[in-house]
């Protein structure tokens, strides 16, 4: 059976980064269980997916407007430094903040300043050229 949009596939994957970091694998694990169409995927992988069958295996390379996005200067945001909890006022720490529509958002600490904090709410893969090995196991 093909992939098309509203069939549910069964993939084994492994996402690497252009220097070969592994970031994410399922490999020996459960498969990962999604609806094609229904957004589920990264745009890229999604797209490389349609028209495939199971059984195929696949190396795709997904650039960032197709992944998590290019980096965007608008993600990065000043927070007056006694917003932020003692621990959090260094380069590199993980915050959570609360959203415009009250959504949970995790940000990193890129700077500190005197009377400021600059956090980075990019997503953590924003700006990386993504490398996926996928094994179709099944399409339903």
């Amino acid at each position: 059976m093909t992939i098309t949009d509203g069939k549910t596939v069964a993939i084994i994957y492994t996402l690497t980064l252009e220097n070969g970091q592994v970031i994410d694998s399922n490999v020996d694990e459960e498969p990962l269980t999604y609806i094609q169409g229904e957004e589920q995927l990264v745009f890229g992988l999604e797209q490389a997916l349609a028209g495939k069958q199971a059984g195929e295996t696949l190396k795709v390379r997904i650039a960032p407007e197709d992944g998590y996005g290019p980096i965007s200067a608008d993600a990065y945001i000043d927070i007056p430094l006694e917003q932020l909890p003692e621990d959090g006022r260094r380069p590199g720490a993980v915050i959570t903040a609360v959203g415009p529509q009250g959504q949970e958002l995790e940000g990193v600490v890129a700077s500190i300043g005197e009377q400021t904090a600059t956090i980075d709410f990019n997503h953590p893969l924003a700006g990386e050229v993504l490398h996926f090995d996928v094994t179709i196991l099944r399409v339903d």
